[in-house]
């Protein structure tokens, strides 16, 4: 199975409790998804910040309009610095997604490391080229610039 790997790193000039507060709410996720992607969070304990264990249902449109069901568990919490998002049902054979959190002068830098693969062997490899590998880049491009949008308002 062919791994990928999404790296992006972002200065955000609030708190690292700001910070935390935000992307440990499962609710502000669609705040910083794409609109096209009809994205939906389908089950979750509603206002509740993320702890190990946490399981949460998704559907959305990634690709061509084609809906899909996405379920992840959140791993790793370490709050308020870190925490992981793995797939235990969904479009990849693997994600798992750490969100990492440092003080920096003025404000915290973000990290989004992402491990992942495609199902289908040399098919997924040709639609990774092809499509999957430019929507991902394009999704974590509006998240940074929705990021920078709405944190440098306040």
């Amino acid at each position: 199975m062919k791994t990928y790997r999404i790296f992006r790193e972002q200065f955000l000039p609030i708190t690292i409790k700001e910070a935390w507060e935000f992307f440990a709410t499962p609710d502000n996720l669609s705040k910083i998804t794409p609109s096209d992607m009809s994205f939906e969070i389908v089950k979750c304990e509603k206002g509740t910040i993320i702890y190990s264990g946490m399981k949460i249902q998704y559907r959305l449109r990634p690709l061509f309009n084609i809906p899909v069901s996405w379920t992840t568990e959140i791993k790793n919490v370490n709050a308020p610095y870190s925490f992981t998002d793995t797939q235990l049902q969904g479009p990849y054979s693997l994600w798992e997604h750490t969100h990492t959190f440092v003080s920096a002068p003025g404000g915290v830098k973000m990290t989004d490391d992402v491990k992942y693969a495609l199902p289908f062997g040399l098919l997924g490899s040709i639609a990774h080229n092809l499509i999957v590998k430019k929507r991902l880049e394009d999704i974590f491009n509006f998240r940074e610039k929705t990021l920078n949008t709405f944190f440098n308002k306040h």
